[in-house]
């Protein structure tokens, strides 16, 4: 009978102290010092810049010049070596989940495509900034190149964002193919870069092939042509009255630079020639022979 009316008793003033620490908790704000005017500076005056030399130009960019561009459409690297055949039988592998979900929903597709296109180069190039670190040596070229790659990837996706929301099914469905690809990705780069560099450049060129369709599309009237966003057309130096159209051939023309780069990159590793600084100031100096054997024969005659 005890046992079944004993209530354990609750001190209040327990409670009360508890209450207090809780709201306390959610009541104390940190105080934020003063930006650095450094940090200030550098954040203000930094913005992401384009890859292409073309979208540099003091021009504002039309249709015309974005369709002139020549970035080698139908370009394919043929796997020779057994590495370059795994390669590409992943990406094909990798591509039946798109084509089969997205089917036409170009949009959906080209999001899922730049969170995952902007994991190879991050990868990469943490990857070789460890090494760089590790052997207390310089990078020799690599680094800056495969972060702005990610950069770039990132403003697409940036840029895509302006033209769809999302369902919570997609999102989660980003969330983790974008988390197996990277850990996937990581641990293909660790143990063969030549490999996962090959892999990304057949990526590039499935992600041409898909810009590609989703300008057919655009040309055919599934797809509306409407005005392109504010964020394309400041980075890529488009005209005013740029189109979607005009952002597609633009982005398409990207990745077919981050296509040829990363098989570039392999072929690099392959041929053990990774100093691409050495290679570059070679070149610089043949050119400035040239110039004055040029500029001697001129004088001579």
């Amino acid at each position: 009978m005890l046992r079944t009316l004993y209530r354990p008793s609750v001190s209040t003033s327990s409670l009360v102290v508890r209450a207090f620490s809780i709201s306390a908790v959610h009541r104390f704000v940190p105080p934020v010092s003063e930006i650095p005017k450094d940090v200030l500076r550098e954040v203000k005056s930094s913005q992401p810049a384009p890859m292409l030399s073309e979208f540099m130009q003091p021009k504002k960019l039309n249709t015309e010049d974005l369709e002139n561009m020549d970035i080698g459409i139908g370009k394919h690297r043929q796997p020779n070596t057994f590495s370059d055949k795994l390669a590409y039988r992943m990406v094909k592998a990798l591509r039946v989940l798109p084509d089969t979900y997205f089917g036409k929903d170009h949009y959906m597709r080209a999001v899922m495509l730049e969170t995952v296109a902007a994991v190879p180069g991050m990868v990469g190039g943490m990857l070789r900034h460890m090494k760089s670190l590790r052997n207390m040596s310089e990078d020799n070229g690599w680094i800056h190149h495969l972060l702005h790659e990610a950069e770039n990837e990132r403003m697409h996706l940036m840029t895509w964002m302006k033209c769809l929301q999302p369902s919570l099914f997609n999102r989660l469905l980003v969330l983790g193919v974008q988390g197996v690809f990277f850990n996937a990705y990581f641990w293909l780069y660790v143990f063969s870069p030549k490999t996962a560099h090959r892999m990304c450049g057949y990526l590039e060129e499935e992600a041409v092939i898909s810009y590609t369709h989703f300008l057919e599309d655009i040309d055919k009237g599934i797809i509306s042509n409407g005005p392109a966003p504010k964020v394309a057309i400041e980075y890529y130096n488009l005209h005013p009255h740029a189109s979607i159209r005009d952002v597609v051939l633009a982005v398409r023309a990207d990745e077919a630079l981050h296509r040829d780069a990363n098989h570039h990159f392999s072929d690099r590793i392959a041929a053990h020639r990774e100093d691409i600084l050495a290679d570059i100031k070679a070149q610089l100096l043949q050119e400035q022979i040239q110039k004055e054997v040029n500029a001697k024969a001129t004088m001579s005659t």
